[in-house]
């Protein structure tokens, strides 16, 4: 299975595979997080970081997400990157890794990273103010952004596919 590793500022790392915790009922296995301090020796990070991968990893390759591109983590987390082997992906997030681990048993490296890109702005939206509780589409926000006086109209396609429950990679390109 496909291991992840995340690193980012602290407490973020922590904090989100906590949060895995905590949907999961449980740590996922073949996890780990790496948080990452002020001031901290880049070098030594780095070792911690490929140490933590070493545990995780059974061969069949490797998610490593972090937070900020450019910034330190992120720059402990690109010396880690192995073509079809160790993925990196920037800008994580609770949908984010909520995907990966969803869909890391089910897919290879290169179709769960290609899954994960695409759907990234799934996870970020605009609630529905019209109807509370619901949640525009993107095709809606795009429009509302376009004319703010329009009157919103309920969504039909409220979708969650990090759920723990899927079953299955979603079939629809287009997730609409």
């Amino acid at each position: 299975m496909i291991s992840v590793l995340i690193i980012a500022h602290q407490p973020l790392a922590t904090a989100l595979l906590g949060c895995c915790r905590h949907v999961y009922r449980g740590l996922p296995v073949q996890a780990a997080a790496l948080d990452i301090i002020p001031d901290e020796d880049p070098d030594q990070a780095l070792r911690e970081a490929r140490a933590l991968a070493s545990r995780i990893n059974d061969g069949s390759g490797q998610v490593v997400l972090t937070d900020l591109y450019g910034a330190t983590p992120s720059r402990i987390a690109m010396q880690m990157a192995v073509p079809g082997r160790v993925s990196v992906l920037y800008g994580v997030n609770l949908p984010i890794l909520l995907k990966v681990f969803n869909y890391r048993a089910r897919l290879p490296l290169v179709e769960l990273e290609s899954l994960v890109l695409r759907d990234a702005a799934d996870g970020i939206g605009r609630v529905d103010t019209g109807y509370p509780g619901r949640r525009l589409d993107r095709a809606q926000q795009s429009d509302d952004a376009a004319d703010p006086e329009a009157p919103s109209t309920p969504s039909t396609s409220v979708r969650n596919d990090c759920s723990p429950l899927s079953d299955t990679p979603p079939s629809n390109p287009s997730h609409s």
